[in-house]
């Protein structure tokens, strides 16, 4: 699928919304010199899928921030807010990809597990 072509309108709300506009459409609508009449839904419904390629990639950018904020947890388990701030970080890891993973060891000698008997208790004790 070929790249869609961006108006130089459309690229510069997207820059701005990821930067003064700090995720604000409304306020990437004015910075781009969009006028107040446009409807910002249809903005973002126009370049709805650059918008969540930049998110991705905004993302991306910020992983290493994130990583070492749960380095500095680690180093400082007594910073103010840290469970806060490592929860954050965590969240934003597992979004860009980066996740924990889980793995289980099972080690056996034999083929066969032999478990003992169920006890069966009667109803007269």
């Amino acid at each position: 699928m070929a790249k869609k072509q961006l108006t130089e309108q459309q690229q510069k709300f997207i820059e701005v919304l990821f930067a003064e506009a700090k995720g604000d459409p409304v306020r990437a609508k004015k910075l781009a010199g969009y006028s107040d009449n446009s409807p910002t839904r249809d903005i973002m419904n126009s370049i709805k899928e650059e918008i969540i390629s930049a998110t991705q990639m905004y993302v991306a950018f910020n992983a290493p921030r994130a990583a070492m904020a749960v380095v500095d947890g680690i180093m400082d388990p007594t910073e103010l807010g840290i469970k806060e701030k490592l929860n954050a970080a965590k969240d934003l890891l597992d979004r860009a990809g980066v996740v924990k993973t889980e793995k289980m060891h099972i080690e056996s000698s034999s083929g066969i597990m032999i478990l003992p008997p169920k006890r069966v208790e009667s109803m007269d004790e």
